[in-house]
């Protein structure tokens, strides 16, 4: 069973033979995209890869909240191109769940090191296998007041 990622002009032309072919598929969906626009293709869907054009564009980060947050998209979301492991803790924040980053541009133990370095938030965040958990900075000011 192979795992596809298609692009998203492919999966709404091709989406009912798509759906009935054994394995993963996975789209490749535009940052300039309507994201609701994906809504009856999610139970279908694997993976929604976003590509990061620049890493100061930030349109893949709005998309990802709104595909996890108010789309309720359980499975993998990835981000791709200009990734840096600076972004990681932001993008874990929004949804982001893999990274698909180019070789050589920064080492693994610094991408280990900076996906868990953000340990306070004031925003709810991405928990995975729990979907947004309340902002962890509000909850220890609840405590310490007790």
């Amino acid at each position: 069973e192979l795992s596809i990622l298609v692009s998203w002009k492919r999966l709404q032309s091709d989406f009912k033979d798509l759906r009935r072919r054994k394995g993963g598929l996975g789209v490749a969906f535009p940052v300039t995209g309507e994201p609701y626009d994906l809504e009856p293709f999610l139970d279908a869907l694997d993976v929604i890869s976003l590509e990061f054009a620049s890493f100061t564009d930030g349109r893949a980060y709005s998309l990802a909240r709104i595909v996890r947050a108010q789309l309720k998209f359980q499975s993998e979301i990835r981000a791709t191109g200009d990734v840096l492991a600076d972004q990681v803790a932001f993008m874990r924040q929004v949804g982001f769940d893999a990274f698909e980053v180019r070789q050589n541009v920064q080492p693994l133990d610094t991408w280990q090191r900076t996906a868990n370095s953000i340990s306070l938030t004031y925003q709810h965040g991405f928990v995975a296998n729990k979907g947004f958990a309340p902002a962890e900075i509000f909850e220890q000011r609840r405590q310490h007041r007790s």
